[in-house]
């Protein structure tokens, strides 16, 4: 059956690889070397370098696939190689230490910045065509951490994420044609999943979940796109303390003009449903460029922003071509763009280029809102134009809508019901 052609925000057509996502089968995945068939048990204790023997010795025989049966096994960071997958079959469990010792120092990627830094539970670099996959969890244990984060916090007011030191859930760098399917990724420590210079991501079926209550998972973003390409946020479920899709990039004054960071391009969000989080679709805010954004077919329990950009008074941003449509759910605000200054440093650069956001399109929503158009004007930092607003169903406790906040601001069918009219 032919399918029609559909397109990203700014007319370029949704490659084909957008849409063949079947989840691969075990025996697809290659030889299996199953934890317990090599001693590793589920018995309470750290395996990780049984297991991190286990996927050098699969790599060494030219690939295969890691299998964590039934049951709860325990280990630090583990570095993936070519050729070798990670299955975690129905009921079990890969459960990371609360002990930041059994995390490996590396040269990492981490808010916006290259420096050392611990590595994550589960790393791949430098791969193509890694999958993990299976309907089991990768828990990331994150309860301690996440008590001591706060208590550190307490104590000093602005200490920043890295200063407590705690691990994200899953790492994949400079690799293409990657795919998360099917598991459960719960309790990460800090970000669950962050992918860096990656091409070809997909996520499919995927449950991310960190709590918001009683403990507040800090900063537990579902998934950090990091200067990539070509990505699909399919079929999953999104409910974390932090943003939930989150575009970043790099971060400073001189940030657009670093190697190591970079755009955002074509990716793709659909089909999702969003529990409690910060921020469902999120740019920033350490992000440089982001273009070609398409994020559809949602549904909303709770969350605070639905489009949300930020914009950091010691970066040079420009946010473009991003669509949000066929939305339907509960929402604090609608669309927030606002100054971002948290931990902001420009450095001592005096000629900041002026920020921007264009081409954003809201449409075909119905939403239950806090405040439906929560935007900041501020010429000196930032300009906002090309805004269309259509098909929108709002109800709202307040309006702040705003025809002077952007430049040429496009309205078709759009009600807004609110207490403050």
């Amino acid at each position: 059956m032919d399918r029609k052609e559909e397109y990203f925000p700014d007319g370029t057509p949704i490659d084909g690889w957008f849409y063949e996502n079947r989840i691969p089968s075990l025996e697809e995945l290659g030889k299996p070397y199953v934890l317990t068939d090599y001693g590793i048990l589920d018995d309470g204790r750290i395996h990780t370098e049984e297991i991190q023997q286990l996927i050098d010795t699969a790599y060494e025989n030219g690939g295969g696939v890691i299998v964590v049966p039934r049951g709860t096994y325990r280990t630090g960071s583990l570095f993936f190689r070519q050729g070798v997958h990670l299955y975690v079959e129905e009921s079990g469990v890969l459960k990371g230490s609360d002990d930041i010792s059994d995390y490996a120092l590396r040269l990492t990627r981490i808010e916006g910045e290259t420096c050392r830094y611990f590595a994550a539970l589960i790393n791949a670099d430098e791969v193509d065509g890694f999958t993990m996959c299976g309907r089991g969890t990768i828990d990331g244990n994150g309860l301690r951490s996440w008590k001591a984060f706060w208590l550190r916090r307490d104590w000093n007011p602005s200490c920043t994420n890295k200063d407590e030191q705690r691990p994200r859930l899953v790492y994949i760098s400079h690799s293409r044609n990657v795919r998360i399917a099917g598991l459960h990724l719960i309790n990460a420590h800090f970000w669950t999943t962050h992918i860096y210079k990656c091409d070809h991501v997909k996520y499919l079926g995927c449950s991310i979940c960190s709590p918001a209550s009683p403990v507040k998972a800090p900063s537990t973003d579902a998934i950090d796109i990091d200067a990539c390409t070509d990505v699909l946020v399919k079929d999953c479920y999104l409910e974390v303390n932090d943003d939930s899709v989150v575009l970043k990039g790099g971060k400073g004054p001189w940030a657009d003009q670093m190697k190591e960071n970079g755009s955002n391009e074509r990716i793709l969000v659909e089909d999702c449903t969003y529990g409690f989080c910060h921020g469902c679709l999120t740019c920033g805010s350490e992000s440089v460029h982001n273009r070609n954004i398409l994020m559809r077919r949602i549904k909303v329990k709770e969350g605070h922003n639905l489009l949300w950009l930020k914009m950091r008074p010691d970066t040079p941003q420009h946010y473009e071509y991003i669509t949000v449509e066929d939305v339907e759910g509960k929402i604090d605000n609608f669309l927030n763009i606002n100054p971002w200054t948290q931990f902001f440093d420009r450095k001592g650069r005096t000629d900041l280029p002026i920020s921007r956001a264009d081409h954003i399109v809201m449409r075909n929503c119905s939403c239950e809102c806090g405040t439906y158009f929560n935007v900041q004007r501020e010429d000196a930092q930032y300009r906002l134009s090309d805004f269309t607003f259509e098909n929108l169903r709002i109800r709202a406790e307040k309006d702040g809508f705003d025809r002077e906040a952007a430049e040429n601001i496009s309205l078709k069918n759009v009600q807004v019901e609110c207490k403050d009219a």
